[in-house]
């Protein structure tokens, strides 16, 4: 399975798993597809996930070529990504985020959605940029946000868009941990190591207990966001075609 742009090891109890495509691991449909497949395999062999970036990023967030299409693609994609980030909260075993670089927009999201979050020191940039670069911000993603952010830095990350170091991601709550960059692989696998020795059915029962509202008002927020993107996208449509329109301002949610 390590022809794509997601990269599948297994390690003992352990699985390890590495976006890399090649440049700034956007979250596109391709990414999102992959991610789930080696979500199924983890999820068969019964493993303790540890999710990586390359290079210097974790990831950039959503595609932005598509992002600006405004079509169905960009809708399957904005609701995609959600669902990822809503199936690794309520995933079997335990996620352990290994944030090797910089966790924009979607991959911010993805990076708050492990339960365990380990982050490399360095000059990254980690928070949710949407409003800075003229996007509201999804329900689903205030949803994340409301949930893993402390209460004093909800603000400034959700409607301020602050964004952080990896230090300042501690802080936030964006992450859990900060290590240096030469230790991080060596600090998520010893962690994964250590929770996939927990009873594995009682960490999961007790996940679905803990989780249960958010889950389920991410569900919700899914459903409300996508009938958002389809009415924006029809917008876009119809200005694009309408005598005397002009399409050089699109708004994206």
């Amino acid at each position: 399975m390590n022809t794509g742009i997601v990269k599948y090891e297994a390690n003992g109890p352990i699985a390890n798993i590495k976006m890399d495509d090649g440049k700034r691991n956007v979250i596109s449909p391709t990414m999102i597809s992959e991610l789930h497949d080696a979500l199924d395999r983890a999820q068969k062999d019964q493993a303790v996930v540890v999710l990586t970036g390359r290079e210097d990023v974790f990831s950039a967030g959503f595609d932005l070529k598509i992002l600006k299409g405004g079509n169905l693609d960009t809708i399957t994609m904005l609701t995609g990504g959600f669902e990822l980030a809503k199936r690794l909260l309520s995933f079997p075993t335990p996620v352990v985020m290994a944030c090797n670089g910089h966790a924009l927009a979607m991959g911010a999201f993805l990076l708050l959605s492990g339960d365990y979050r380990v982050a490399a020191n360095g000059p990254f940039k980690i928070g949710a940029n949407e409003v800075a670069i003229g996007l509201t911000m999804p329900r689903a993603g205030i949803d994340i946000c409301r949930y893993r952010l402390t209460s004093a830095h909800f603000t400034r990350a959700a409607l301020l868009a602050e964004i952080y170091t990896p230090e300042g991601a501690a802080d936030a709550g964006f992450v859990d941990q900060v290590v240096p960059a030469d230790e991080l692989t060596s600090v998520a696998n010893e962690l994964a190591l250590k929770f996939a020795s927990l009873d594995l059915r009682a960490h999961y029962q007790t996940k679905l207990s803990a989780r249960r509202q958010v889950l389920l008002s991410l569900k919700k927020s899914i459903k409300t966001d996508r009938i958002g993107f389809l009415m924006q996208g029809a917008n876009i449509f119809v200005k694009g075609i309408l005598p005397g329109s002009t399409s050089k301002k699109k708004h994206t949610p």
